[in-house]
Formats: structure tokens, sequence, C-alpha cells
């Protein structure tokens, strides 16, 4: 499987260096990516996908992070792939783009992610004691653009309820969604927290001042050393959650403290590397012409969704304490029960 892995990773570094630069989608690299099988990775064979698992989505997350990769891959496949394919939805046409919108009870939804890129979107909205599941083209919905801080689409949705019927889904879908948008954010963080810390590398041993490389000081050897510290804490986290995922599905409590921990984990850790590498970049480093700022202002628009940091941070704290001390080496090892 390593091989197969390294040499899907392989695969990808190439895929992605045709990417554009710019934060809009790209057709171009979206076709690439579906005539590869790769914009349903983890569909399976019957609704057009590749039958693979989080093992190659999260190579595949990583990778896009790693390239700034302007193609809504998570919310096509793990999200809106994801819940049509679980509410028995027609599978989309080959080459579609979809996302997943939640809507409020005012039938609306703010922040979703490419909605303008869309041909259909896949729409969840609570119902009842429920939710119900239903799936729209992009004309039927009215659309107001927005954008995070990375300038990513970032669109509010609004739907007519009234005329949705939708189909009746389980009461677990909302939490799982939840949990796997907030995997996926933690995953292309870690691509992109890992470009971040091969950029200044390479600036502060190439860059020279008063006569040597600029990695010679102490002070900037302390923030790289910092910026390598946390990449690995938040790496090696979400390699835990997507392990979790894997061995016990989305509902277990081991695998829900395991995400709060990655996304924890990667968000604390976007601070320091964001502040360190922009300290050691110097001026450069903010200059829209300079490569650091595509990365960093992610790291921070992706930390804020699917949960805050705050929202993540109180759930590891909440399942910590209802571990309690038996229980607590367990799940922070990974060895507690499924529910």
């Amino acid at each position: 499987m390593s091989t197969e892995l390294d040499d899907l990773t392989r695969m990808l570094d190439e895929v992605f260096e045709t990417a554009g630069t710019a934060p809009d989608f790209d057709p171009a690299l979206w076709k690439t990516l579906t005539d590869l099988g790769l914009t349903r990775l983890t569909g399976t064979e019957d609704v057009g996908g590749s039958g693979g698992d989080w093992t190659e989505a999260a190579v595949l997350l990583a990778a896009a992070g790693a390239s700034a990769a302007p193609a809504p891959l998570a919310e096509n496949d793990l999200l809106a792939g994801w819940l049509a394919d679980s509410a028995g939805l027609d599978p989309a046409p080959a080459g579609a783009v979809r996302t997943v919108a939640v809507l409020g009870p005012d039938g609306v939804a703010r922040h979703v992610p490419w909605a303008r890129a869309a041909d259909l979107l896949v729409l969840l909205w609570p119902s009842g004691d429920g939710w119900r599941v239903g799936q729209v083209e992009r004309a039927d919905v009215d659309l107001d653009e927005g954008a995070n801080l990375a300038g990513e689409a970032r669109d509010r949705v609004t739907v007519d309820l009234a005329s949705r019927s939708g189909v009746a889904t389980a009461g677990t879908v909302a939490r799982e969604l939840h949990l796997r948008g907030a995997l996926a954010r933690a995953l292309a963080m870690t691509g992109a927290s890992g470009r971040v810390l091969d950029i200044v590398v390479a600036h502060t041993t190439t860059r020279t001042q008063f006569g040597r490389p600029v990695a010679a000081f102490q002070a900037v050897q302390h923030l790289v050393a910092d910026i390598a510290t946390h990449d690995a804490l938040g790496r090696a986290a979400t390699e835990a959650a997507v392990t979790a995922v894997i061995t016990h599905g989305f509902d277990s409590t081991t695998t829900e403290f395991a995400i709060a921990a990655a996304r924890s984990c990667t968000g604390h850790a976007a601070a320091t590397v964001v502040r360190n590498a922009h300290q050691a970049m110097g001026a450069i480093g903010f200059t829209a012409e300079h490569d650091l700022h595509r990365f960093t202002n992610r790291l921070l628009s992706w930390r804020g969704e699917f949960g805050s940091l705050r929202s993540w941070d109180d759930a590891l704290t909440a399942s910590a304490a209802v571990a309690g001390g038996d229980g607590l080496w367990p799940l922070i090892s990974g060895g507690g029960h499924t529910v």
C-alpha cells in the first residue's frame, strides 16, 4: 500500500503543477482530475467513483492543500457525493461539480464552498425531528457571491424549502457531515503547512544577510524550528484521525475525539506557522507576487471552517472529561469503543 500511495503522491505533484495560482475554480484542472478518477475518489463504481477510501483521500487532500489547488475535491466527493449517495439521489453526470449546502430553517446556507462553480448543490435541511436531503441545479437557487480570506468562493445560498420535498435521512447525517468536513480541512491544512515550511526553508537557506545565510541566525532558526514542530504535530494528529475513521467509522467516540484533536492541533499550529513564516520571510512574504500568502491565508481561513478552533478545543476537552481517568488513555491511544 505504501508504494501505491507514493505513486499517487508523485502523480498528484505532477498534476497540481499545472494548476493556476488564482483562487478561482480551474476547469482545466478539474477535467484532468476527473479523467484520472480523482474527483469521485471514494465513490463506489456504480455511481461513477473510483472505490477509494480515506487513506487515498488523505493523500489527495494534503497534496491539494500543498498546491492551493482551486478545486472542490472534498466538497464534490467526501461531502456532497457521500451525502447524495447515502440518500439514494441520482449520481452526478461525469465531470459535473457538486458542493453541499446545509440550510437553516429559513432556507439559507452561508459560506457555501464553491457554490458559484457547482453544477449541482446537494442540500441538507432540518425537517421536524430529522433531516432531509435534496439535489438542485445551481440555477434553481439564489446565490450571493462571497469569499474567504484567501479569495476562495464562499457563497450565500437561498432555497425555497416550501418547493422542496427531499428525502428523509438518518438523524446522525448532519453530525457525520460536520466531522467529514472538519477532517477534510485538517488534511488540507497539513498540506498547506508543509508547503509553508518548504518555502521558508528555501528562502532562509539561500538568502544572505550581513554576509551569511539568513538561516545561520539563531532567532531565525528558532522560528523555523517552531514551524517544523507544529507542522509535524498537526500532521501526526490528522493521520491518527484518518486511522480512527478507517478503523472505527464516524459513529465512534474514538473517531470524534481524534478529529477534535486533529482540528485543535492544526488550528493552533496555523497561528504559529503563519506568524513565524512571515517573520522569517520579512517583507517579501507579504507581497502579492510571492507564493507565501496563498498558503498562509488558506490556513487562517480553513481553520475556521466546519467548526471554529474554540469549538474543537471545547469538544476535545469535553470528550476527555466524559472519558474520565480510566477511559482517557484508551481514547488517546485509539483503543476506544464504538457507540
